[in-house]
C-alpha cells in the first residue's frame, strides 16, 4: 500500500511537471509560437542592414485575417451552433430544449462571439487555441439603503436570510398632518357646539331610581358634563379640555426605521474564457487533454486577488517570496504578444511594480490538473491543485479537466498540430527578401551610385541629394556614375509564384477574396469560377470541420454536462420567441451532439439556387395535379430557403401546416340547435295532428259516401216497391 503524499512532495511533483511540459518557456513549441507572433505583427527579422530596405511582408497576417471571416460565418451566423439528437421519440422535446438552452448559455450568458474570435485566432496563429469552461459559483454583496420603514416592512426585511444590517436608526414619527387637521376641526366645531348646547337636564327628583350602592354612575359625555356643571351653578369646562381627548385619539405615533443593509446574491453559471497559449501547459506525451497526465493554467494574480479567491488562507508577502520572480515573466512568447504596441516594457518586472502597496504585487498562480495517487490508496485520481510558489492554496479531487482545444491542421497522435502561420511563414520571409532587393534596386536607379576619385570631390555635396545641387570637384571626371542593373521581370514572376504557393497551402486565393479582376471575364465560364472557388473553400471548410469535431463539439457537450450536474433550479428564459422554464437537472446524462458546420458564401449561393429550382419544380407539380408534393413539402422548401438567406426565425415568415388546426365548418350554436330541435318537434306534432285530421276526414268522407250509397239503395228499393204495387193495382183492375 502506497503512502499518502505530503504537500511538499506534491509541490515538488508539480514543479517537475511544469518544467518538463510542452509550452514551457524555451521549448520548441514556445519558440515556434513566438516566431509566428513576430511574423504576424510584421516585426523585423533581425537580418536587416543599415542603409538598405527593411520591408517586411504581411503574408501571415493577411492569410489569417482572410480565413477568419469564413470561419466566423460558419459558426456564428446562425442561432444554433450545435444540435443535440434525441435517443427516441420521447426525447424529442427535451433534445430541442437542450439545443436551444446550451446555445443560449454560450451566446447570452457568455460573450460567445468574442470567445470564438479569440479562440480561432489563437489556433490559426499559435497551433492550438485553448478555452476554459467551468461551473462558477459566485457570491456578491450589494449595498442597499431604506428610509422611513414601518414595523411590518422592517421585520419583513430582516426575515430575509440573505440580508445583513450595517446601520440602523429607529425614531418616532408623529403625523403632523393629523395634528393640523385636528386643530382646524376644533376651530370649526367649538362655536357650533356653543350655539347648539342642549339645555341642562332637570334635577333628579326625590324617589327617582338611584344607582346601586358601590357602583359608579354611568359615564357622562362632554355634553352631559357641561349640563351638569350648569345645573350645579358652575361654569362649563373649557372646550379645549372637552376636545383634547378626541384629538389625542386621532393622533397616530409610529416607530419608523432608517436602515442600511447588504444583500447577498449567490448562485452559479457556466463560465467560459479564452486561455492565452503562453499560459497553458501540457505533458509532453499527451495526445489529447482528457488523456493528459498533467495540464496547467498559469496566470498572474495580485496579492489582493489571491486573498479574495482564498479567504481561508493567510497569505503574506514573505511567505510567497520568490513566487513573483517566476521564469514565466521572461517568456519570449509572452513578451512578443505585447511587443507590437510597445507594451512589453510595462510587463517586464511587473511583479515589482507595487506602488508601495503589497496588495498590488503580482504572483504566478498555477492551477494544475494532474493524475496522482495523493491519498495512497493505490488508485490514481485526477486532482486540481492550486499553488503560488511553494504555497498550496487548494487541493481537491475532480472528475474532468476544464480545457478544450482546437487546431486547424491536426497531426495524428500528437496534441499540437500545425497553424496557418506555420504554413506561410517561409513565404513571408522570401517575399520580404525579394521586395527588399527590388526596392534597393529602385533606390539605386533613382539616386544612382558613383565612383569618386579620393580627395578630388566634396563628399558632403555628393551625399546631399537635392534638385539643382552642385558637387564641387578638383579635377574633371572626379565623379563617375556607376551602372545599376535593371529590374528583372522574373523577380515579379517569383512574387506571383509565391502567391500561388500560398493559395495552394492555405486555400486563400484572390478569387475567393474578390480581388482578381480577371476572374469574371467573358472568356471565363461560371463552372470554371465555381470550380476554382470550391477548391479554395475546401481547405477552409476542412479547417472548419477540424474546429467543429476537435473543439466546438466538446465545448458544447461540456456545457451540457455542467448544466445537467449543477443547475438544479428552474430558470425562465426566452427560447424560440417564448418564455420557457428550463430544468437541466432532469435531462438525460448525455446526448449525442452534432455541430452545424455551414458552407462558404459561394456554397450558400449554390444552395439557394438549388432550393429555388426545387421550389419551381414543386410548384409546377402541384399545378399539374401530380400527387408527389404536399403543403408540408412546400413549407420545408420555403424554410430551407429562409435559413439559407440568413434568417433563423422561420415562423415569422411561414406557418407550418402541421401545426395548423383543421378548419371546422361553422355550425349553429347550442342555443340555436335547441331552438331548431324544438321547432322540429313542434313541426312533427303539427304534422301528426294534420295526419290525424286527414284520417278523420277520410273516415267522414267514407261514411258520407256509405250513407249516400245506402240512401240511394233505399230510394231504389222504395221505387221498386212502389212500381211493384202499381203493377199489382193495374193488374187488379
Amino acid at each position: 500500500m502506497a503512502e499518502k503524499l505530503t504537500e511538499e512532495e506534491l509541490v515538488t511533483r508539480i514543479r517537475g511537471e511544469i518544467t518538463e511540459s510542452l509550452g514551457y518557456m524555451g521549448d520548441t513549441i514556445s519558440h515556434q509560437r513566438e516566431q509566428a507572433m513576430q511574423y504576424y505583427y510584421g516585426l523585423p527579422f533581425g537580418n536587416e542592414v543599415e542603409g538598405r530596405s527593411q520591408f517586411v511582408d504581411s503574408t501571415v497576417q493577411d492569410t489569417i485575417e482572410w480565413i477568419k471571416p469564413s470561419l466566423m460565418r460558419v459558426f456564428a451566423s446562425g442561432d444554433q451552433m450545435v444540435k443535440f439528437s434525441p435517443h427516441g421519440p420521447e426525447d424529442v422535446k427535451m433534445a430541442e430544449q437542450a439545443t436551444d438552452y446550451v446555445n443560449y448559455v454560450f451566446t447570452k450568458d457568455n460573450p460567445g462571439w468574442e470567445i470564438l474570435y479569440s479562440w480561432f485566432t489563437d489556433a490559426l496563429l499559435s497551433k492550438n487555441g485553448i478555452v476554459k469552461v467551468w461551473w462558477d459559483e459566485y457570491e456578491e454583496w450589494n449595498r442597499e439603503e431604506y428610509r422611513g420603514l414601518d414595523e411590518t416592512e422592517f421585520e419583513s426585511l430582516l426575515s430575509d436570510p440573505s440580508v445583513e444590517v450595517l446601520e440602523h436608526t429607529e425614531y418616532e414619527d408623529v403625523n403632523a398632518d393629523l395634528y393640523a387637521a385636528a386643530e382646524e376641526e376644533e376651530e370649526e366645531v367649538i362655536p357650533e357646539q356653543q350655539q347648539q348646547m342642549p339645555p341642562p337636564p332637570p334635577p333628579m327628583e326625590q324617589g327617582a331610581e338611584q344607582p346601586p350602592m358601590g357602583m359608579a354612575p354611568p359615564p357622562m359625555g362632554m355634553e352631559q358634563m357641561g349640563g351638569a356643571a350648569a345645573a350645579a351653578g358652575m361654569p362649563p369646562p373649557p372646550m379645549e379640555m372637552m376636545e383634547e381627548e378626541q384629538v389625542e385619539e386621532q393622533v397616530t405615533v409610529t416607530m419608523v426605521h432608517d436602515v442600511v443593509i447588504q444583500r447577498r446574491d449567490y448562485g452559479g453559471k457556466v463560465k467560459i474564457e479564452n486561455v492565452p497559449p503562453s499560459e497553458f501547459l501540457i505533458s509532453r506525451e499527451a495526445k489529447s487533454i482528457p488523456e493528459a497526465r498533467f495540464t496547467c493554467h498559469r496566470v498572474l494574480k495580485t496579492l489582493s486577488e489571491l486573498r479574495e479567491m482564498y479567504p481561508d488562507k493567510d497569505l503574506d508577502v514573505e511567505d510567497m517570496s520568490g513566487a513573483a520572480e517566476d521564469m514565466a515573466d521572461f517568456s519570449g512568447e509572452r513578451l512578443e504578444r505585447y511587443a507590437f504596441d510597445k507594451s512589453a516594457t510595462y510587463w517586464e518586472g511587473w511583479g515589482d511594480a507595487t506602488y508601495g502597496e503589497d496588495g498590488l504585487r503580482t504572483y504566478w498562480l498555477h492551477e494544475s490538473f494532474l493524475r496522482t495517487d495523493f491519498d495512497g490508496d493505490g488508485i490514481t485520481e485526477l486532482r486540481k491543485v492550486c499553488t503560488v510558489g511553494d504555497t498550496v492554496l487548494a487541493n481537491e479531487e475532480i472528475d474532468s479537466i476544464p480545457f478544450v482545444s482546437i487546431t486547424p491542421i491536426k497531426i495524428p497522435h500528437k496534441f499540437f498540430g500545425l497553424s496557418i502561420a506555420d504554413l506561410v511563414m517561409d513565404l513571408q520571409l522570401m517575399k520580404s527578401t525579394l521586395m527588399r532587393n527590388l526596392m534597393d534596386n529602385m533606390y539605386n536607379q533613382n539616386f544612382g551610385r558613383f565612383a569618386v576619385l579620393e580627395g578630388q570631390a566634396n563628399l558632403d555635396d555628393l551625399l546631399t541629394q537635392r534638385p539643382g545641387g552642385v558637387v564641387r570637384v578638383k579635377s574633371p571626371n572626379a565623379v563617375m556614375p556607376l551602372a545599376t542593373p535593371a529590374l528583372q521581370p522574373y523577380s515579379f514572376q517569383m512574387l506571383e509564384y509565391l502567391d500561388g504557393v500560398r493559395e495552394s497551402r492555405a486555400g486563400v486565393s484572390k478569387m475567393s477574396q474578390g480581388m482578381n479582376e480577371n476572374a469574371l471575364t467573358s472568356h471565363t465560364t461560371a463552372t470554371a469560377v465555381n470550380a476554382v472557388m470550391s477548391a479554395a473553400q475546401s481547405r477552409v471548410e476542412l479547417v472548419a470541420r477540424n474546429f467543429a469535431e476537435t473543439g466546438v463539439k466538446d465545448l458544447m457537450i461540456r456545457i451540457y454536462e455542467l448544466l445537467h450536474k449543477n443547475q438544479d433550479k428552474k430558470r425562465v428564459v426566452m427560447l424560440r420567441n417564448e418564455w420557457v422554464p428550463v430544468r437541466p437537472d432532469v435531462w438525460r446524462d448525455k446526448y449525442d451532439c452534432t455541430v452545424s458546420v455551414a458552407l462558404g458564401s459561394g456554397s450558400k449561393d449554390q444552395q439557394m439556387m438549388h432550393i429555388s429550382q426545387m421550389i419551381q419544380f414543386a410548384s409546377e407539380a402541384m399545378q399539374g395535379g401530380l400527387p408527389i408534393v404536399t403543403e408540408q413539402n412546400m413549407y420545408n422548401l420555403g424554410s430551407a430557403m429562409i435559413k439559407a438567406m440568413g434568417f433563423q426565425n422561420v415562423d415569422d415568415y411561414l406557418t407550418n401546416p402541421a401545426e395548423m388546426e383543421p378548419e371546422q365548418p361553422e355550425g349553429p350554436t347550442p342555443e340555436e340547435q335547441m331552438a331548431q330541435m324544438e321547432m322540429q318537434l313542434k313541426q312533427k306534432e303539427i304534422e301528426i295532428k294534420a295526419a290525424d285530421i286527414q284520417v278523420k276526414m277520410q273516415k267522414i268522407q267514407q261514411e258520407a259516401q256509405k250513407d249516400a250509397v245506402d240512401a240511394q239503395l233505399k230510394v231504389a228499393e222504395l221505387q221498386l216497391e212502389r212500381e211493384q204495387k202499381r203493377a199489382v193495382a193495374i193488374g187488379a183492375t
